[in-house]
């Protein structure tokens, strides 16, 4: 009975071992490749857009003569970058007279000009479709220049005298009211006719008892050669007529205004810092047209300064009202000019800047 137990056990045993060598062990397989994703680049955040600035209009303006004085304000208005400002680009050049330059914008040869007052009126009288937007010398600077040993200092004084005064000039047409509005007979002054370049000759050598000229040009060249000298102001003596003003083409006034307002604006605003700083102002002009001498462009600047406000205006720009009126009454009386339409044909205040620089 033990026997046969123990024989039942060892097949059992037999047959187990035999199972497990039949059953084969498994091979561990390595993990699946995880599959490689391509890396994608990082997108590139579109540049911000930088808005072209508007490009600026270009203006050509016209001076009345060569650069000096009496244009400073511009020069300076350009050098602090007042037009630039407004978005103008504005090219200065310089002219040969104010009826050239008023004839210059009438035929549209320029955008814009600098003339005299009376002769772009008469300009425009003849048919020449200009306007005068702004004056900036409000009155004119023309003076009854004397030598101091003279003792002229009055209108009365020219009575018995001899004056000289260029051919053809409206320093010597504009005399005679001058002579009735102070009660002098116009036949008891002896009026000549001398050339420009001799007028001050003329005034030194003898020759000539007093001369027509402007205060801020030949007044300046005679106390230069070291004479001191009495001046009688025509504005101070009944005759303030409008000076040298901005004019523009009635075409252009019509189809762009924003660039007239703009540019009488910052001329406005360049004259108006050439007030507080001559110096600089002169300078400007030299920088611009080397050919100048700044110490006489200076001096010039100073008596021209003098005229950017007549009596009784309020800013600069705006003459009062009765001396665009005494203007047209003597251009008309004395000068042909046509009586047939109002002066306020002949200029606009429309383009002048509310907050225009006060006077004085």
């Amino acid at each position: 009975m033990r026997r046969s137990l123990f024989a039942t056990l060892v097949v059992v045993v037999l047959l187990v071992a035999a199972c497990a060598r039949a059953t084969p062990t498994p091979t561990p397989q390595p993990p699946a490749p995880t599959p490689t994703v391509a890396a994608q680049p990082t997108p590139t955040p579109a540049p911000t857009p930088v808005p072209t600035p508007a490009a600026k209009k270009k203006v050509k303006f016209t001076l009345n003569y060569l650069a000096g004085g009496p244009q400073a304000g511009f020069m300076y208005a350009k050098k602090l970058g007042y037009y630039d400002e407004v978005g103008l680009d504005v090219t200065i050049e310089e002219g040969k007279g104010s009826a050239t330059t008023a004839q210059q914008v009438a035929t549209k040869g320029t955008d814009i000009g600098f003339a005299d007052g009376p002769s772009a009126m008469q300009v425009r009288a003849k048919g020449g479709m200009i306007k005068i937007v702004a004056p900036i010398l409000q009155t004119n600077g023309f003076a009854i220049i004397s030598l101091k040993e003279k003792n002229i200092t009055k209108v009365s004084d020219l009575v018995d005298k001899t004056v000289a005064v260029q051919p053809g000039a409206a320093h010597g047409v504009l005399l005679e009211p001058i002579l009735l509005g102070n009660n002098v007979d116009p036949a008891s002054v002896k009026l000549v006719n001398i050339d420009p370049a001799a007028l001050v000759g003329s005034l030194l050598e003898g020759k000539v008892d007093a001369i027509l000229a402007g205060a801020d040009f030949q007044s300046i060249q005679i106390r230069d050669k070291g004479f001191e000298i009495n001046e009688i102001f025509y504005r101070d003596v009944g005759v303030p007529t409008i000076g040298l003003s901005i004019v523009a083409h009635e075409d252009l006034i019509k189809s762009d205004p924003d660039l007239i307002r703009k540019f009488v604006a910052a001329s406005l605003k360049g004259w108006d810092a050439a007030r507080k700083n001559p110096e600089a102002a002169a300078a400007a002009v030299t920088e611009q047209f080397v050919a100048g001498n700044q110490e006489q462009i200076l001096k010039q600047l100073k008596v021209d300064l003098m005229l950017v406000c007549a009596k009784g205006a309020k800013s600069l720009g705006a003459p009062p009202e009765e001396n665009w009126k005494l203007t047209f009454d003597l251009l008309v009386k004395y000068q042909g000019l046509p009586a047939d339409k109002p002066v306020t044909d002949y200029y606009t205040t429309e383009f002048l800047p509310a907050d225009a620089p006060a006077c004085p």
